[in-house]
Order: structure tokens, then sequence, then C-alpha cells
């Protein structure tokens, strides 16, 4: 049965860290051999309606305003909050929470949505290296500072994104976090150069031109990823287009100006340190965006520029590769096979013999049969 509190003068907090309740000594301590327990509200509860009051927190007539919850909380969007991203291990002691103290606070027309939160994102636990469940008494916990010390900020943040899809449960490791830190400096190497002082500067290949077709692609296929990838929290394969335009790059001279300005931009909300220090290395040497990389509008793509206008075909004699050519993807099965045969490579090969048969895989491959 419920236990009926006793009467206070006020409610305020008494300076103790004790709640309230431990004003009323003598309903607190009702026998010789018992007390009653004085902390009846769970510290989620607090947590659980504090987005509502942070829209109006100095409105002393209504727990939020109906202004400030419109402006906040977006109108006439059916939930308070857009995102909720938590644990499966909040799905009492905070999801469910919150939604009853909102449901209270909408039947009490102290707000105007039934519903907290639009929508609901589980983020996966990251297990230890042994694949347990971190904890203090199995040793298998990993400090945040230990790393970032040896690895940066930067790849420690990026690691945790690459790991795997946010939902899923993942195991540490201390080899992942290395291979992003190699990616890292990967990127730092594309952009910077090292002089024969030992001291780091803007690379010389980067200029401003205007990146060819094959450039453009890789650009624009990864400003699509990310940008979509980032809407989905799909962030490991986001990580890995960046990846595939650093690989895409690394050999590129010159570098045009444009596309690492928009790499950048990409870059920056995975690792921010690093891509606000390369963007002020631009700047000092180019000064045509804003000084900072926050500044810059996100990066947009061009659908036309993704569509491949060549393959790869592979040239073969007698089932081996030869080598390999790019051709249009229109181009007709007769165009690839003469492209093929007077390949200087099969025209060396088939010196002396006899062509008896030409097999061409449109798009794919010409293999050309010699006896």
């Amino acid at each position: 049965m419920p236990v009926v509190p006793p009467p206070l003068d006020d409610y305020k907090p008494i300076g103790t860290g004790e709640p309230p309740l431990a004003k009323a000594k003598e309903w607190v301590r009702y026998s010789d051999k018992a007390s009653r327990e004085t902390n009846t509200m769970p510290q989620w509860a607090g947590s659980c309606w504090y987005y509502l009051r942070f829209c109006d927190p100095h409105n002393d007539q209504r727990f939020v305003g109906k202004e400030a919850e419109r402006y906040w909380t977006g109108g006439d969007k059916p939930g308070a909050v857009d995102l909720y991203v938590g644990g499966t291990e909040h799905a009492v002691l905070h999801l469910l929470y919150a939604r009853f103290w909102h449901k209270v606070l909408f039947d009490l027309s102290h707000i105007s949505k039934p519903e907290p939160f639009q929508r609901l994102v589980n983020q996966g636990i990251i297990l230890g290296e042994d694949g347990q469940k971190m904890s203090k008494s199995r040793g298998n916990i990993v400090n945040p500072d230990d790393v970032i010390d040896q690895y940066g900020a930067d790849a420690f943040r990026c690691y945790e994104m690459f790991m795997g899809p946010l939902e899923q449960m993942k195991p540490w490791s201390m080899r992942g976090v290395e291979g992003v830190a190699r990616f890292l400096a990967r990127v730092w190497r594309l952009f910077m150069s090292e002089n024969q002082t030992g001291e780091w500067e803007l690379s010389g290949k980067i200029k401003n031109v205007d990146p060819n077709k094959a450039q453009q692609r890789v650009l624009h296929a990864t400003v699509k990823k990310v940008t979509e990838d980032i809407e989905s929290f799909s962030f490991n394969t986001a990580i890995s287009q960046m990846m595939i335009f650093v690989n895409a790059f690394t050999n590129v001279d010159p570098i045009p100006l444009s596309a690492v300005r928009t790499f950048l931009a990409l870059l920056n909300p995975f690792a921010p340190h690093i891509a606000c220090e390369l963007c002020e290395n631009l700047n000092v040497r180019f000064g045509d965006a804003p000084r900072e990389i926050t500044e810059q509008p996100w990066p947009s793509y061009d659908e036309r520029l993704l569509v491949e206008d060549e393959v790869e075909i592979v040239i073969q004699v007698n089932g081996k590769v030869r080598d390999r050519l790019k051709m249009s993807i229109l181009a007709t099965e007769e165009e690839m096979k003469t492209a093929a045969l007077s390949n200087p490579k099969v025209q060396k090969l088939t010196a002396g013999g006899t062509v008896r048969n030409v097999v061409v895989v449109p798009k794919r491959l010409v293999n050309i049969v010699v006896g």
C-alpha cells in the first residue's frame, strides 16, 4: 500500500544533499529500528522532461509557453524531439519514463503533443576486446583518455563510428584504432608535405585547377555517399567512402583545390581537429573561402556526374589477362574487338600465330584465342 507523505511547509532543498522529505524527521524515523526511504524520485526522472523545460526555462506562468514550444519542437511535427538516440538498457528507466511524464503533461494541457520523440534509434553496446561487455571487474574497459593520448581525439572519434553499424553490438579493437589513425595520417599527407627542415607545409600539388571527369565522379560520389550515410546513421560506410576518395587522389598531381575543400567539409563532422587545421592551411595560401570550415555550406552533388561513361575492358590472350583499356560504355562488340587486336601487347603476343577466335563479353572483356 502507498505511504501517505507528511505535510511540509515547503519542498525546497535543504542544502545537505538530502531530499526534502528528510525535514520530516519523526515521519522518517517512525520506530527505533526502522526509517523510511526519503529518496523517492529516481535520478532518471529529471532527465525525462528537461528537454521541454529548456525550451522556456524562465517562464514562471507555464511549464513551457505555447510559442516557445511551437518554435523549439518543430511546429506541427508529431513529437517534441526529432531524434532520440539511446541504448536498449534505457528502454525502461528513461524512454518509458519520458513517455509517461510527457503523457501526464499533455493530459494536464501543459504541452500540445502527446508523444515526446519522433524517432528512436538504439545504439549497440561496445564490448571489450575479449568480446565480453566492458566491466571493471573483468578488467576489459578502455580509458578514452589513454587512446586519445596515443592516437588523438579524431582517431578515437572516427574509430567509434567506423566500428560497424550504429545499432549493432561491436567489440573494441586497438588494431582498428591504429587502422583509422593510419587513414587520418594519409589524409594529412595528401594535403601536407615535409620540407627539408622536417617541418610540415601545404603540399605544392594542390592547385586551383578544375577536376577532370574521373576526379569529378569520385568527388560527387563521395558527397552523395557521405551525405546519405549521415542521414541514415551509416557512419562506418561514410568513412569507407572517404577512404576511397583519399586512395583516388593520393597520386594525383595537380590536386584540384575545389576537390580538397569539398572533402574537408565532409570530413569535418568525423575528424574536426584535423579538418579545421588543414582548412586553415588552405586559407593561408589561397584565402578564397570562409576561414572557418563550419561556415562553409554543406557540399552538394550532381547526379549527372555520377553516370559512368567509360568502362574498363580486360584484354586476354588464350585466357590470360594481358592488358586493360578504357572504352566508351556505348562501344559495340566490333569496336571492342578492333581495339583489342590493335593493342601493342596483343600484337606482340600474336605475332607469328593465327588468331582463331575472338570472344567478346560486352562492357567487360575480350579474349583472343591464338593457335
